[in-house]
């Protein structure tokens, strides 16, 4: 199972059942692929979906079904194409459940940074600021380490996406809840030990007595 299969599978099982829920850019797209059919669960991407669904086979992509990414891809029967007015109503309104994003970087405070510097020819905040903010509840989606570098750190460097502290992180190494107490270990990916995940991460990380692995 490849690192982004575990990440996605993981965050799949946090969803809640009869929820609207946004996907992000990337990663996060690949949520959908492992929800079960008959949730209740609607996928909604900021461009303006309300019931997106997975990519489609190849050779059945249209140019005009697209997440914010501008990836190809398909839709549950009775899903609503909005304008971007419509669509940012629901993120602002509180309209969400839930918002699966990518991250770049996570602190010990749970706030989260997931887009650069303006400038550098890298992608921009996009609707992550509104996301983070408006949506009930927040899951981060992302690889634990990045060219070797943790992703986990103590205080951010690069600029926040929000203040608010996110309410759940998901990596290809373990699953962290950030708490008032700090960041808790609450599972480790199969074959990981606490021990790996803990020389992954520059932040601290408070460790209970026993984790269990993802039942995946």
């Amino acid at each position: 199972m490849s690192p982004a299969e575990i990440i996605q599978r993981r965050v799949a099982q946090a969803l809640q059942p009869g929820t609207l829920v946004n996907l992000g850019i990337g990663l996060p797209t690949g949520v959908a692929r492992f929800v079960a059919p008959g949730s209740g669960i609607l996928f909604q991407s900021e461009n303006g979906i309300v019931g997106m669904a997975e990519r489609p086979p190849e050779g059945m992509e249209d140019p005009d079904l697209t997440d914010a990414g501008g990836g190809f891809v398909s839709a549950v029967p009775g899903a609503a194409s909005i304008d971007s007015a419509m669509s940012f109503g629901l993120v602002r309104g509180g309209h969400l459940h839930t918002t699966v994003l990518g991250g770049l970087q996570m602190d010990e405070l749970g706030q989260l940074a997931n887009w650069m510097v303006p400038g550098k020819m890298v992608p921009g905040m996009g609707g992550a600021m509104d996301l983070v903010t408006g949506a009930r509840r927040v899951i981060v989606a992302m690889q634990h380490t990045a060219k070797g570098e943790p992703k986990i750190v103590p205080r951010c460097t690069l600029p926040l996406t929000s203040l608010r502290r996110v309410n759940l992180v998901v990596t290809d190494l373990c699953v962290i809840e950030p708490t008032d107490a700090g960041l808790v270990l609450r599972e480790t990916a199969p074959g990981v030990t606490v021990a790996d995940v803990q020389a992954a991460t520059s932040a601290r990380l408070v460790v209970g007595t026993s984790i269990p692995s993802m039942a995946l």
